[in-house]
């Protein structure tokens, strides 16, 4: 395998790091500055830890005559603690309910921690509607009554805001890290947080500091193997298991660790310490009777602590890696020969990568061709390219790069590495009929080639709904975006062009011919040359600014743009404004 410490990024004193790049929500930070205007009461976000509610709320009253609170676990056991830099001391709730009426905006940031009596106060407020509110609440936790009436929608509108997709991580990761990272750098790195943002800051932070970045010859791309630093930060994210205080319990989460999942019966594992883990959300056991830590992150934390005697013991316990990427590989290949590449657990293969341990190049070739079917162009790539640093010229691994290049709108080598595509491929370049000779007759790609042939738009929206759900993206973007040029229907031509484009985003940079076809001809010329703005990752005050035009207008050109094109998602513009022809 080629070396990866060909270049490392020295680490650096700890220091105060700037804001994370503000990505991903400009729809919902859309949403929550027109909650705010004057006449509409506000609004209630509402989301997992961490996925970004404090800095929505930040940006949505930048620049506002806000009022803002910020309670914490300790002013929880204080009436109106979280109040008292507003609120003068023994106050009552009439009084404070009249002291704060006249607030015109009043942001209460993690509201879950108030006290009873500012919650209560909290709800009076909304009741009223004279002080328009913008509140956040973590989903999941305990809250106050008065809170968890606000978070069902009561009083105020509320925003539920899921975690960031993938895409939307990548500047976040490329900030904190100092520049792009590979594919399965970035897997790793969104895996072990699970879309915790703060997490994720946290971890690559650590990654980045501790100089284990190291940078690929081949792409120059910045990529992590080894182990998870364990930073105090870290630590104490980790501190559910590190710190656990019954012997049992911690011999089993070490057991864990190194070597998930483990069977039931456990011979070796106390059955009541697994209960009492598992009633505290610390192990999860599956329908197939196995174990396994509830949290990505404690395993590779428990790993790093582990003193080295520990660390050789436990490590025996993992049977012959061999048998097991033989059995994940064999899974893998089943999937696709079913039609069906949705995620699968392969545990034994991340953790080669994690390790920088060499990658079989067989097994490569399956992860990468299986991330392909996906979608996964990034990922898949670099699949492909830890089977040749093992193996330099391995065909299956070098097929599946040509492949994944092609897909990805880059030139391909010339020395016949894609001489043999897969059969469904002449459904992708628009020869249906040739791929009927080759598929299966009552599989899903055969579908697709007949509804093709018969240019039927509502079969083929039918076919990419069942390829989406089979976990083919990239072949179900496809398949929409054939759909919308079938459909005689306007309206379903926007919606199948709509899910075409927010599929593609998925697929890490896909770039292929059934892709292809602006759909800006709708548009007004005023419309057209906003939306290509904003397409290129400009905020509504800057294309103001830069069309000498008001921010306003600029919002109403835009979804008067959502509607013709039939979406209301910006991140989708780019797909729907530039494709390759």
């Amino acid at each position: 395998m080629t070396p990866l410490r060909a270049a490392t990024v020295a680490p650096r004193a700890e220091t105060l790091r700037p804001p994370w790049p503000f990505t991903g929500r400009e729809e919902e930070l859309d949403l929550v500055r027109r909650s705010l205007a004057a006449g509409r009461p506000g609004i209630v976000v509402t989301g997992p830890a961490g996925c970004g509610r404090t800095r929505l709320a930040a940006e949505a009253v930048r620049g506002t005559d806000c009022v803002r609170v910020s309670p914490t676990p300790e002013t929880r056991t204080t009436p109106f603690g979280a109040f008292a830099p507003v609120l003068p001391e023994s106050v009552t709730l009439h009084r404070a309910v009249r002291l704060l009426s006249g607030v015109r905006l009043l942001c209460v940031d993690d509201a879950h921690l108030l006290d009873d009596a500012s919650a209560a106060l909290l709800h009076h407020l909304a009741v009223q509607g004279r002080t328009r509110l913008l509140v956040t609440v973590t989903d999941g936790v305990p809250a106050p009554a008065a809170v968890t009436r606000l978070r069902t929608g009561e009083a105020l509108p509320r925003l539920a805001l899921a975690p960031l997709p993938d895409d939307a991580t990548d500047p976040l990761l490329e900030a904190a890290a100092g520049g792009p990272l590979d594919a399965l750098t970035a897997r790793r790195l969104r895996g072990l947080c699970r879309g915790d943002l703060r997490l994720l800051r946290d971890l690559t932070a650590a990654v980045h500091d501790a100089g284990l970045l190291t940078r690929l010859p081949e792409t120059g791309l910045w990529a992590w193997r080894g182990p998870v630093p364990p930073t105090p930060a870290l630590r104490e994210r980790a501190a559910a298991v590190l710190t656990r205080p019954c012997p049992e319990e911690r011999e089993a989460l070490d057991r864990l660790a190194f070597a998930e999942p483990l069977p039931l019966p456990a011979g070796t594992l106390d059955l009541r310490a697994l209960e009492r883990l598992e009633a505290d959300a610390l192990i999860e056991v599956s329908d197939d009777d196995t174990v396994r830590l509830a949290h990505p992150l404690h395993g590779p934390m428990l790993r790093a602590t582990a003193g080295r005697l520990r660390a050789r013991r436990l490590s025996g316990l993992r049977g012959p890696l061999t048998d097991a990427l033989d059995t994940e590989a064999a899974a893998l290949l089943d999937g696709i020969a079913r039609d069906d590449v949705r995620t699968a657990r392969t545990p034994v293969g991340e953790w080669l990568v994690a390790a920088g341990a060499p990658v079989p190049a067989g097994y490569a070739a399956v992860r990468a061709r299986f991330a392909r079917l996906r979608g996964e162009l990034r990922e898949a790539a670099a699949w492909a390219r830890e089977g040749l640093s093992e193996t330099p010229g391995h065909p299956a691994c070098r097929r599946e790069l040509a492949l994944t290049a092609a897909r990805s709108g880059e030139p391909g080598p010339d020395d016949g590495a894609t001489d043999d595509p897969d059969a469904y491929d002449a459904v992708r370049l628009g020869a249906p009929e040739r791929a009927l000779e080759l598929l299966p007759p009552d599989g899903v790609f055969a579908r697709h080639a007949r509804a093709l042939a018969r240019a039927d738009g509502a079969a083929l929206d039918r076919v990419a709904a069942e390829l989406g759900e089979r976990g083919f993206l990239l072949y179900a973007a496809e398949a929409y975006a054939q759909a919308a040029s079938a459909h005689r229907d306007p309206t379903a031509a926007r919606t199948a062009r709509t899910r075409a484009a927010a599929l593609a985003r998925r697929c890490q940079g896909a770039r292929t011919p059934a892709l292809s076809g602006p759909a800006l001809g709708e548009l007004t010329a005023r419309q057209r040359q906003i939306v290509t703005l904003a397409a290129s990752g400009l905020t509504n005050r800057q294309i103001a600014e830069r069309l000498t035009l008001s921010v306003r207008t600029v919002g109403n050109h835009l979804y008067g743009a959502y509607a013709r094109l039939g979406t209301a998602d910006r991140t989708t513009l780019p797909w729907l404004v530039e494709q390759p022809a």
